[in-house]
């Protein structure tokens, strides 16, 4: 790879991370073709980027990006691929799906809206983390829920209210 390559690389590197707040550094080393393309189509089913990427050229991207990837670049050894998406806790729960059958991916880290993770233990936190229409929807769920109540309280006092002048107007 010439050094125009290279740098090319490291240009659109710098842009998918600018890009994406939602990064993953995972190690498929050690996967055969069949299984590596059954995770390449998994991840295209979830909306989830995946590319191998050299270290090298992932580390100078990074430090040409502008956020902080604090310890990450130090994860930079051996086979590494990226995974980005959306939602925050899409690909931990790909991996995890996916390490039903295989040992591998391995989670190196992850970058998820300016927090970091390191290391494979970290995965099931990863997992526990819940995604933007998640968290609006329970928010939804939050706000509607006192007003619920005081619909259904007017409803049934009011039935009641009913009830107590039906009695009293027929005494």
């Amino acid at each position: 790879m010439t050094r125009e390559e290279k740098l090319i690389v490291i240009e659109d590197l710098t842009v998918q991370l600018a890009e994406n707040s939602t990064i993953y550094l995972a190690d498929i080393s050690g996967l055969d073709a069949t299984t590596t393309s059954n995770l390449r189509r998994a991840c295209f089913k979830a909306n989830i980027k995946l590319a191998v990427v050299k270290n090298t050229l992932l580390a100078k991207a990074m430090e040409a990006s502008d956020k902080e990837f604090g310890e990450l670049p130090g994860v930079l050894k051996g086979n590494t691929s990226l995974m980005f998406s959306e939602a925050g806790n899409g690909p931990a729960k790909l991996i995890k799906k996916f390490r039903k059958k295989s040992d591998r991916p391995l989670l190196k880290g992850a970058f998820i809206a300016e927090a970091i993770y390191v290391g494979d233990d970290q995965l099931d936190t990863l997992v526990s983390i819940k995604s933007k229409e998640e968290m609006i929807g329970e928010i939804i769920g939050l706000l509607q829920s006192p007003a619920k109540n005081v619909i259904s309280g007017l409803k049934s006092g009011g039935g009641k209210l009913a009830g107590i002048l039906k009695t009293l107007s027929e005494k």
